[in-house]
């Protein structure tokens, strides 16, 4: 008998766990399932028209962009882009600043290796998105959750938290300030300049993730944590912003930015190297096209509306919950969140939920710390209007 070798995995890796959320992805299988599970935009907001021309011009017109190997930190044309576009959102950045990665995941990945160490004490939402929290556990992080309400991170709650700690005690906050991945919060602009001034006062960096912003479907637009940092004594360099193509153009180009302040990013281009070189050139010259040409601006009122009508539909059909589920109605993105009432676990609804053919997420996922059984996430954004309908209804069912 053959002897099996002896795989030494790395102690973060010896009895790992994966994405609880794609875990789930086994019962889309089943015929007739309608998910509220996965963040996905739906098929039928994506701009085909408008990236297929943006393929065919970048293939015509620069094959060798496409079909080389490019710089690290990203095509010069597509920077330039990112740039215009930043300063579109209210966020004059420097070039040097910019980089290109792989989605925000690999942002959030570049920074993790460079900036933090096993047994690093890390703050993160209460709760918050679950890749983050697996790929801080999987680095031997030290995870502490700041609780949240319906307008986001309470910083009311971080100031008691770093009360009596030394100036430096956490490394880094991670946060979702517009529309988070899971409760689909706002944070309001007395919290983020609260958040900045804390930053400042007790040594640590911000790293704001925001693939979401755009989307806004309800109120006024807010300026993101790195346009406010020049606003609060001691908060300048303190974030870093990391955003993403997927959610306002296609996954599937798998492009998303990062600006840092240059010591970072310097870094962060080193640890890149290590991983895949570069971003798919091909990718990035198609997303630099579909941005120079405008076609961002002229598609993102449509997309905008089209989650609007998704999540009135939505909350119009979680009003007849109202008995089972307390939800808070987002302002933008694509998730509600929502806790089940009367002592309910969101995991034992979701056993029946199952059976009737419909999927949602239990919110036990979400957090770093201390869970909340009753909580659980509803996506709107791809299933169409009526499996919305659909859907709540036989949800209706499994809390019946």
């Amino acid at each position: 008998m053959t002897e099996q070798p002896s795989y030494r995995f790395a102690p973060a890796f010896e009895a790992p766990s994966g994405s609880a959320i794609r875990e789930l992805f086994k019962y889309l299988s089943q015929p007739g399932m309608i998910s509220f599970a996965g963040g996905y935009p739906p098929p039928a907001l994506f701009d085909q028209a408008g990236l297929a021309a943006a393929a065919e011009r970048a293939l015509r017109e620069a094959p060798i962009d496409c079909l080389q190997y490019a710089a690290t930190e990203g095509l010069p044309m597509l920077r330039e882009q990112l740039q215009a576009l930043m300063a579109r959102r209210g966020c004059p950045v420097a070039l040097d600043e910019l980089m290109v990665t792989t989605g925000s995941q690999q942002g959030l990945d570049l920074l993790i290796k460079v900036l933090l160490s096993p047994g690093d004490r890390v703050l993160v939402e209460r709760p918050t998105y679950p890749a983050t929290l697996q790929a801080l556990r999987l680095a031997g992080c030290a995870l502490a959750g700041v609780a949240t309400d319906a307008q986001g991170l309470s910083t009311e709650a971080l100031a008691e938290q770093l009360a009596g700690q030394p100036r430096g005690h956490f490394r880094l906050l991670y946060c979702v300030p517009s529309f988070a991945n899971p409760t689909g919060a706002c944070l309001p602009l007395a919290r983020r300049l609260a958040l900045l001034a804390l930053a400042a006062e007790h040594d640590f960096l911000i790293v704001e993730d925001d693939p979401y912003g755009a989307l806004r479907f309800r109120g006024e637009a807010l300026p993101s944590l790195f346009a406010l940092q020049n606003q609060v004594p001691g908060a300048q360099g303190r974030v870093v912003h990391l955003s993403s193509l997927s959610k306002v153009v296609a996954p599937g180009l798998r492009v998303g930015w990062m600006v840092a302040p240059l010591p970072v990013r310097q870094r962060c281009t080193i640890a890149k190297q290590t991983v895949d070189l570069c971003t798919s050139p091909w990718a990035q010259r198609i997303a630099a096209e579909y941005l120079a040409a405008g076609a961002l601006e002229q598609h993102l009122p449509a997309l905008v509306a089209g989650y609007r009508a998704k999540a009135e539909r939505m909350l119009a059909g979680l009003a007849g919950l109202a008995e089972h589920l307390e939800v808070a109605p987002p302002e933008g993105g694509m998730f509600v969140w929502g806790r089940c009432r009367h002592g309910v676990q969101a995991r034992e609804v979701f056993e029946r939920a199952v059976e009737h053919n419909v999927l949602f997420v239990p919110g036990a996922a979400f957090f770093g710390d201390q869970p909340d059984p009753s909580s659980l996430r509803l996506s709107f954004a791809a299933p169409g209007l009526e499996a919305i309908d659909q859907g709540l209804e036989r949800l209706r069912a499994a809390f019946a």
